[in-house]
C-alpha cells in the first residue's frame, strides 16, 4: 500500500483548515458594513464603520416616508443581552445618526431599527458580527 497518498491528503486538509481558521479570526482592515431592509412603507439602510467591541456609530437612511422617531436597539440573543434603545438624530431628510452605541462584547448581534411616523411603524432587524 502506498503511504504517501494518505499523508498528502492529510497535509492538504490541514493546510486548508489552517487557512480557513486564519481567515475567520484575522483582524479585519475595517470598512463599513451596509445592509438594507424593506418592510411596510419604509426601506432602511443601516451602516456602521468597522463594528467593534465598544462604542459604535450607526447611520440610518430611510426612504418611503419621513419617520418622527428612529431608534437603534442592540440585542445579543445567544448571551441574553438586550441593551436600551438609542435614539438616532436626524441629520438631513431621511438621514439619521446615533451617538456611540456601546456593544460590550464581540460576537453575533441583532440590531433592531424601529421607525414611527405618519407612514406607520415598523421594525427592521439586521444581523451584525462584532469582532
Amino acid at each position: 500500500m502506498d503511504r504517501s497518498k494518505p499523508v498528502l491528503l492529510i497535509s492538504v486538509v490541514a493546510v486548508l483548515v489552517a487557512a480557513i481558521v486564519a481567515w475567520l479570526v484575522w483582524p479585519s482592515s475595517g470598512g463599513a458594513q451596509v445592509q438594507r431592509s424593506t418592510r411596510g412603507p419604509y426601506t432602511v439602510q443601516l451602516s456602521v464603520e468597522d463594528p467593534h467591541q465598544g462604542g459604535n456609530v450607526f447611520a440610518v437612511t430611510v426612504t418611503g416616508g419621513e419617520p418622527d422617531v428612529v431608534t437603534i436597539e442592540p440585542v445579543m440573543p445567544q448571551m441574553g443581552h438586550a441593551l436600551a434603545p438609542s435614539p438616532a438624530i436626524a441629520e438631513a431628510p431621511g438621514r439619521y445618526r446615533t451617538g456611540d452605541v456601546l456593544l460590550p462584547m464581540p460576537g453575533q448581534w441583532e440590531i433592531t431599527v424601529s421607525l414611527r411616523g405618519p407612514s406607520g411603524a415598523t421594525q427592521h432587524v439586521f444581523p451584525l458580527l462584532v469582532k
